[in-house]
């Protein structure tokens, strides 16, 4: 969760701040959400309430007049099933613990 946390606040950045100059601004990640920082807010938000539940303070609001464009993220890079097959080929160690 915190990992994600620092990664949509890098993608908010490129998005709202540096507007496509270089870096990462390019990849596929950030171009699925380009015209969707509503949406990015709106998951930033949810993910915050989820690490309060969880205990954790957060120090690190993003502006909300900066959040247009669809509130909603329907792109994916990898479609669900795709996602599913990833990580299902992914190692587990999970099991060793139950």
């Amino acid at each position: 969760m915190l990992a994600e946390h620092r990664e949509l606040h890098g993608l908010w950045n490129i998005l709202t701040k540096h507007k496509g100059k270089g870096g990462y601004s390019r990849h596929p990640e950030t171009l699925r959400w380009v015209g969707k920082q509503k949406a990015l807010y709106l998951r930033h938000e949810a993910l915050v309430k989820e690490l309060a539940r969880r205990g954790y303070r957060h120090y690190t609001p993003l502006d909300k007049s900066l959040a247009t464009g669809s509130g909603s993220q329907k792109i994916f890079i990898n479609t669900i099933k795709e996602q599913k097959i990833i990580l299902q080929k992914k190692p587990c160690e999970c099991l060793l613990y139950v």
